[in-house]
């Protein structure tokens, strides 16, 4: 779904950032700010978050608490991190080791 012209030319400073728009707070999890719920932005603003190598990080996070939690296998996990792996390499520059 594309933004109307005038929305992307006014987006926020924090448009994007994950750990500005979904920071890991201290009980492990993750959440929006209260700020963040008030923005007229914050659905294509998690979504544009969600979509860099940070989203993937975030994904894993979930994976291994429904790991620990009991409620995902052993081999559930391994190939979901498997998978998650694999999207990661696949964004990653060609030659880029990190």
């Amino acid at each position: 779904m594309a933004m109307p012209e005038e929305k992307k030319t006014k987006l926020p400073d924090c448009f994007g950032d994950l750990e500005t728009v979904f920071p890991m707070e201290k009980n492990g999890l993750r959440n929006s700010p209260i700020a963040c719920r008030a923005c007229v932005f914050k659905t294509e603003c998690l979504r544009e978050a969600m979509k860099g190598g940070d989203g993937l990080k975030v994904r894993g996070e979930a994976v291994d608490r429904a790991y620990t939690s009991g409620t995902m296998t052993f081999f559930e996990r391994w190939s979901k991190k498997k998978a998650l792996h694999r999207m990661q390499n696949q964004k990653r520059p060609p030659g880029n080791k990190d």
